[in-house]
């Protein structure tokens, strides 16, 4: 079956990308339109999907990354209808150069081809990815989760139906409905039709497809975030930006997992900022300095600072310098998103130049690590290697390119 399925997403690409950018974005559209249009049969779909998580005793964060209601559905539509208002990727003229023979070369990007996508847990990536996939011109096979199997169906349904009435291939979306082991292995190695892979969810399935992929991938990442608390910051900012980052959304990859706190300020901040996550109940385990400041404060393990908790927890460490903040976040990050709570702006400088990290903040939440906050209009993954995509995978990290060249008969 996926064999079949490589066969008529190769046959789909060479439809779409060749596509008017006017022929993507109608398809686009309709997509969006039908989301909505079609609401009610995708929160049935969900429902099944959720009932099954509940009865398999699924996490209650992981619960929430299933759900989908009419709020995120609409927001799924405007991701799509995000897509559609950014500019076209395909044929951008990158470099053109005159050889002193009377060639004339431009460098020109182009889609990648065939793009296969394996996910986890949240239905709304077949949206995302599609649309994406669709603008940048190229064909997509998504292999979702068991978890939202028949989210996943009907929300692909949806989009082959409508990409199908504006005109083109309604194989240009494909979802592999074998969510077994199997599938995926077998995915990862077509490299006769699919042209890269991308993984998105957690460390086990990024690291299964790295490591028995043979088809190209681009590597996302899982999100130990950091916040240092400078001691020259603004208590008030540092108490809300910790808490919008830990708690706005605790199960996405973007959520701050590690807090770290500048001894001359620990006494001040600390106790205000478990304060405030006591509120959504926050389970805070920290080091013995951490541990003598504020009461409630369970004893960290090794393990914690490396965690990426997706859930109510957060580990805390109080640091004597600047120096010390960077080297932990060297030490136990995972390069995705770091932030720093400062007033003092050479500080601020310092800690953007010296951390390694795709995204790195002054004085923001980590949540704004996203393909939709960045103006890309939504993302496949945030990607924390630093070939080829770094940061959100929007529009311009789905294009090669090739080199066109002009000649008037010359020969070598």
């Amino acid at each position: 079956m996926l064999e079949q399925m490589g066969i008529q997403a190769v046959e789909a690409k060479k439809v779409l990308m060749v596509a008017s950018t006017e022929m993507k974005n109608r398809a686009l559209t309709k997509i969006a339109e039908e989301l909505v249009a079609n609401t009610e049969k995708i929160v049935e779909a969900n429902q099944l999907d959720l009932d099954a998580g509940r009865k398999n005793g699924m996490a209650a964060s992981m619960l929430d990354r299933l759900k989908l209601d009419t709020d995120r559905i609409a927001g799924m539509a405007k991701g799509v209808m995000d897509v559609v208002n950014l500019p076209d990727p395909v044929g951008r003229i990158l470099n053109t150069v005159q050889r002193p023979n009377g060639l004339i070369i431009q460098k020109v990007s182009t889609p990648l081809g065939v793009i296969g996508v394996i996910f986890e847990a949240r239905p709304n990536v077949t949206s995302d990815a599609a649309a994406l996939c669709l603008k940048s011109g190229n064909a997509v096979i998504l292999r979702g989760g068991k978890e939202a199997i028949h989210s996943n169906q009907m929300i692909a349904q949806i989009m082959r139906d409508a990409v199908k009435k504006a005109g083109l291939p309604e194989n240009v979306i494909q979802l592999v409905g074998d969510t077994s082991r199997d599938s995926a292995n077998e995915l990862m190695q077509m490299n006769q039709y699919v042209d890269v892979l991308i993984p998105r969810g957690g460390a086990g399935l990024i690291q299964a497809v790295v490591k028995n992929a043979t088809v190209p991938v681009i590597e996302t990442g899982v999100g130990n975030c950091h916040i240092y608390v400078d001691w020259e910051a603004d208590i008030e900012k540092a108490v809300e930006i910790v808490f919008n980052a830990k708690t706005n959304r605790v199960s996405v990859c973007n959520a701050a997992e590690s807090l770290l706190i500048h001894k001359d300020i620990a006494e001040k901040v600390l106790g205000k900022i478990k304060e405030r996550l006591d509120e959504k109940q926050v389970e805070l385990v920290g080091d013995d300095a951490s541990r003598k400041i504020v009461e409630g404060i369970a004893p960290a393990t090794k393990e914690d600072w490396g965690t990426e908790y997706l859930d109510y927890k957060m580990s805390v460490k109080i640091v004597e310098s600047l120096d010390m903040a960077v080297e932990h976040i060297y030490q136990y990050g995972t390069g995705h998103s770091e932030c720093i709570i400062t007033e003092n702006k050479e500080t601020a400088e310092e800690f953007l130049n010296r951390v390694d990290s795709a995204a790195v903040y002054v004085n923001a939440s980590t949540r704004f690590t996203d393909g939709g906050e960045f103006g890309f209009g939504a993302e496949i993954g945030i990607s924390t290697q630093k070939l080829h995509a770094r940061g959100p995978i929007g529009l311009p990290e789905l294009q090669s390119f090739k080199y066109k060249i002009y000649g008037n008969g010359q020969i070598r």
